[in-house]
């Protein structure tokens, strides 16, 4: 069974629409999730504390989200599974931005967040 789960994150799997869609779509996702951490950069710096702490802990805070998917992505279609896990994992893509896409990549890309622990997600 992990062979053929291996397997499955092969880009073979997955249709030249999933990569399309893929393509059309994660501008959007990446705009939307970094108008999310705007707003959180924002009240970050509202916050209680001084300036200089302030300004510290948005730069550590940069720093780490610059590394998100919902920030940056490889763009290849062999990554495009782990795109998507990610994005979904960070909160950049919700359930319901998987409409469209193959059920090939819908199914494994569930069962490949089923199997992740809570706490990585």
């Amino acid at each position: 069974m992990r062979q053929r789960d291996e397997s499955r994150l092969n880009d073979d799997h997955y249709t030249e629409h999933d990569w399309k869609l893929f393509r059309s779509r994660i501008g959007g996702w990446q705009e939307h999730y970094m108008d999310k951490l705007n707003d959180e950069y924002v009240e970050l710096l509202r916050g209680e504390g001084e300036p200089s702490e302030k300004f510290w802990a948005l730069e550590k805070r940069i720093r780490e989200d610059k590394r998100a998917a919902g920030v940056r992505v490889e763009m290849r279609r062999s990554a495009l599974i782990l795109n998507m896990a990610s994005l979904y994992a960070e909160g950049a893509i919700a359930e319901e931005d998987l409409e469209g896409f193959s059920d090939d990549l819908t199914e494994t890309l569930r069962a490949m967040l089923s199997s992740t622990p809570p706490s990585l997600r």
